[in-house]
């Protein structure tokens, strides 16, 4: 990790309650990076990903939308705002998350404590800097965002071994990853010019 990051990480998480957002394309290295961060400065920081806020399976099949799982109408958006906003100003003494688990593909309602005695909120995902909808409220809530951004080869290659590893057969990997993902990857490169930084890991 850089550690110019790292210290501007510190920065942030030496007053009061702020939340540093990291965007960037799927494959992009956000979650590695925000993990990273959020263990260097252990117990100053908590993880709160973007990913949380998936739809269940469930809810997707009933919209006709489980073939694009992860494109931008896909999300619970005004539920994430609604969390940004208590994590924000934090009134409770704790506020539960939601995480996302890969290995079953849903998301799994309060995994995830956020005690409010903790000054850094890490939240990552692909929308945060999307301007339409509910979730334009979502930049007005982070303090600080980052756009992660790596070689298109390097991306891919992550991102199908990504699916492969969570059980697609790798013909369906390639197909996602250069289908769906793709799509997603285009709307969230239009995003890029509204983060505070540009990071290349």
């Amino acid at each position: 990790m850089n550690p110019s990051l790292l210290d501007r990480a510190r920065e942030l998480a030496s007053g009061p309650r702020r939340i540093l957002g990291l965007t960037g394309a799927p494959g992009a290295g956000k979650s590695t990076l925000a993990a990273s961060l959020v263990e260097a400065l252990d117990p100053l920081a908590v993880l709160v990903p973007m990913d949380g806020f998936h739809l269940a399976n469930e809810e997707l099949l009933r919209l006709g939308r489980r073939d694009r799982k992860g494109a931008v109408d896909t999300f619970d958006a005004a539920g994430y705002v609604a969390l940004l906003r208590r994590l924000r100003d934090p009134a409770d003494d704790l506020v539960y998350a939601p995480r996302f688990v890969r290995e079953i593909e849903e998301p799994i309602a309060c995994a995830l404590p956020v005690p409010s005695a903790v000054p850094l909120v890490v939240t990552e995902g692909n929308y945060l800097l999307v301007d339409d909808g509910p979730w334009a409220a979502v930049r007005g809530l982070l303090d600080e965002v980052w756009y992660l951004e790596v070689d298109e080869e390097v991306r891919m290659d992550r991102l199908v071994a990504r699916h492969i590893a969570f059980g697609k057969e790798p013909e369906a990997a390639r197909a996602w990853s250069y289908g769906t993902d793709q799509r997603n990857a285009d709307l969230i490169a239009s995003t890029r010019a509204r983060a505070d930084r540009v990071v290349r890991p």
